[in-house]
């Protein structure tokens, strides 16, 4: 009919229908209401959902026109919200009492607690009446409008009733009115024989035999006679739907009549339908009716404001009500709150907590939710097959945190920060480097330092006693060049200490590099000057003009000069810089020194390796040459101990992080310095100190068994060792 209407421009002013096509003016050009379609009903709907956090609901709609649309725009004004939807009943009218029975049982399974009811009233109220029978504690029905009938219902199985419902406004003297109607005088009039019959719960005979077949319910009730009065009866006799509809009347008949009033007003130099032209009062055409109403915008009452948007809808505010019962057992409709569709900023929703009953005297809403919440710490993963409200809890993994309940992904923490146990913070992380205050480096502190005293007091015992034929042998040059570069590879340690810097790290490695291949050179060098004096036995033999001191002293600088190039070129290139990790131990950053090049690195430690395993070798070979103090053997064992120390090293260096791998480096230049350092000078020191006739150029001329030597060839002051000229001649009897 809206549709017929429309083709001659008939306006119609509605006061109950929402159905959301109606909005549609190519179809319905002609059709306006004073309320806002499903869709905002809807959106109301989802907002107070999602307030007080029911993610998971069940919609039971009728199975026709109303009820398709409704329930269709309400799925998808929830899809919107994020909130899910566990199922849909469509209840076919048809069979109301079979489909129920279904509903009935379906209650019992299904897991949702908040539960949309898209049926009319007699709907509702036989469904609350199958469900009464059954427990099914716990749910919330949320209606578009309640009655307190429908409350007094849910006693005692069914839970809590809300509605989000049109605003209700008053109606002046509607109470009076009412008090003065009479059924005799409107007999025929069926809407007041359907009122009276609510108002005093009676049957009309007529009415009620035609009925008497279907609905047993009609045994033993009341018959009407009209001769009821309505005098003490007042609009709280009235459901909440029928105020609201009969409001909505009342607002429609003046929003004609507001448009009436304009058009009787009309200007003719403002004439709105051209040439300065108004409507004749007394002959206008319907379209010109049309154009005043949808301009109407008026006050009713100082209560609501009425006015037509382009789709002819008016917007309204939905009042919250919801149902509580009362301490004398009976229940009323509290207002908690409204959605106003009339904010400029759009829907928005406004709920008074405090006051809100939830059934059983809680303040607290029940839960409607397919998972719980997930708590800060943990992140949602969704089910498989399952809409996205349903999700398992899943703690953070490391390095990641959940600040707030609900999050769909965990969030990674800085660089420079971790998670703690819980995974809800990030918390700093500390620095870590090896500092002299700690008790690992204090101790290797004081080691350094010690050794390199001692070589210092040795290098002072040798200065001391430099006339003696001990430290005269074997150029006593490279015994103060090996002793000084040792002091130096001790306190070369102290740089792998404190926070590394930009200096330190360029210094460690490159002075630790030079200090050891000056340190080991030295050792070659003394090594080659043991062979050649054993093998120098002839005067002007072509071997000893090369045990010249000039030239042995020579090797050390050539020997270092090369690992001095090495490190040039690393510097050069890609020099060692402080690098922070933040990634191999859990809750620190690492301080360290990166090396840059890493071939550059492993390139001065093979050369040290290289010159450390010749001298070892050469001396390995000259250990057995008869002498009476013969420096090789102790040779040998130096270089034995620096090898291990340094083989052993490279796998544990790899497989250590943090300080420990600065420990282990400082620990293996400690060890095969002093191992250095014990083995080729301690028992020079002791002969020197503890023997005083024992490092005399005679004991050294002395055999083993106790028999005199002849005397040698080569004066005290030569440059390798007195006991060497004894090779090959016999001793005197």
């Amino acid at each position: 009919m809206a549709r017929w209407l429309g083709l001659y421009k008939f306006p119609q002013v509605s006061y109950a229908s929402s159905v959301v096509s109606l909005s549609d003016k190519t179809q319905f050009p002609s059709f306006l209401r004073i309320i806002p379609n499903d869709r905002s009903w809807s959106h109301g709907v989802a907002l107070v959902l999602q307030y007080f956090g029911w993610t998971w609901v069940g919609i039971v709609a009728q199975d026709d026109d109303f009820g398709n649309q409704a329930s269709y725009l309400l799925s998808d004004e929830l899809k919107k919200a994020g909130i899910c939807r566990e199922f849909l009943m469509n209840i076919a009218t048809p069979k109301f009492h079979e489909n129920f029975q279904y509903v009935v049982h379906m209650m019992g399974t299904v897991s949702a607690k908040a539960i949309v009811v898209v049926l009319n009233s007699f709907s509702f109220s036989l469904m609350l009446k199958c469900l009464s029978r059954r427990d099914v504690t716990g749910k919330i029905w949320i209606r578009r409008n309640i009655d307190e009938s429908d409350i007094a219902l849910a006693c005692p199985n069914i839970s809590q009733t809300l509605a989000v419902s049109r605003q209700r406004g008053k109606i002046p003297g509607f109470s009076e009115f009412l008090g003065h109607v009479h059924v005799d005088e409107t007999l025929e009039n069926d809407y007041i024989k359907t009122f009276w019959e609510k108002i005093f719960d009676c049957k009309w005979p007529t009415r009620g035999l035609a009925c008497l077949s279907n609905r047993t319910e009609l045994e033993g009730s009341k018959f009407c006679t009209g001769k009821e009065h309505l005098q003490g009866q007042t609009t709280s006799s009235l459901t909440s739907s029928t105020l609201s509809e009969t409001y909505g009347a009342y607002v429609a008949v003046y929003s004609i009549a507001h448009a009436l009033q304009d058009l009787i007003s009309c200007d003719v130099r403002e004439g709105p339908f051209g040439n300065g032209t108004c409507a004749e009062i007394w002959d206008f055409q319907p379209w010109q009716l049309l154009y005043y109403i949808k301009k109407v915008r008026f006050w009713v009452h100082h209560e609501k404001e009425v006015v037509f948007d382009a789709n002819g809808d008016s917007p309204t505010v939905y009042e919250i009500l919801n149902g509580q019962e009362t301490p004398q057992k009976s229940f009323s409709l509290v207002n908690i709150g409204a959605v106003d569709t009339t904010s400029p900023s759009g829907k928005e929703l406004s709920i008074n907590k405090s006051s809100i009953i939830w059934r059983g005297g809680q303040s607290q809403a029940p839960r409607s939710v397919c998972s719980e919440s997930c708590l800060p710490g943990s992140s949602q993963i969704p089910r498989q097959g399952w809409p996205h409200c349903c999700f398992d809890c899943i703690p953070c993994p490391r390095g990641y945190i959940a600040k707030k309940r609900d999050m769909e992904q965990c969030e990674k923490c800085p660089e420079d920060q971790y998670s703690n146990n819980h995974r809800n913070h990030c918390v700093p992380k500390a620095e870590v480097f090896l500092a002299y205050e700690e008790p690992m480096g204090m101790a290797m502190t004081c080691a350094a330092l010690s050794f390199s005293l001692l070589t210092i007091f040795i290098l002072g015992v040798f200065v001391k006693h430099r006339s003696s034929p001990i430290v005269r042998a074997n150029n006593e040059v490279l015994s103060y060049i090996l002793l000084i570069s040792l002091a130096l590879c001790f306190l070369s340690s102290l740089l792998f200490l404190s926070h590394p810097t930009k200096v330190t790290c360029l210094l460690r490695q490159t002075i630790f590099g030079f200090v050891f291949t000056v340190a080991v050179s030295s050792i070659f060098s003394k090594t080659i000057t043991v062979i050649f004096a054993f093998q120098a036995t002839r005067p002007g033999s072509t071997i000893r003009r090369w045990m010249r001191p000039r030239i042995l002293n020579s090797l050390v600088f050539m020997f270092s000069s090369i690992q001095l190039t090495i490190c040039a070129i690393w510097l050069g290139t890609s020099p060692p810089f402080p690098a922070a990790d933040t990634h191999s131990q859990l809750g620190y950053i690492i301080i360290e020194c990166n090396e840059g090049s890493v071939i550059a690195f492993y390139c001065v430690l093979g050369y040290l390796g290289f010159l450390a395993l010749g001298s070892f070798i050469v001396a390995f070979l000259a250990r057995n040459l008869p002498d009476t103090y013969n420096e090789a053997r102790f040779i040998t064992f130096s270089m034995l101990v620096f090898c291990s120390v340094w083989i052993s090293f490279l796998p544990t260096y790899q497989s250590t992080k943090g300080k420990a791998v600065v420990a282990v480096e400082i620990f293996s230049i400690l060890a095969s310095s002093a191992g250095l350092l014990g083995c080729i000078f301690v028992p020079k020191c002791y002969m020197i100190l503890f023997r005083l006739n024992g490092h005399t150029h005679k004991w050294l001329k002395r055999s083993p068994g106790g028999t005199k030597e002849i005397h040698l060839h080569t004066p005290p002051s030569a440059s390798y060792s007195s006991a060497s000229s004894r090779v090959g001649r016999k001793p005197i009897k």
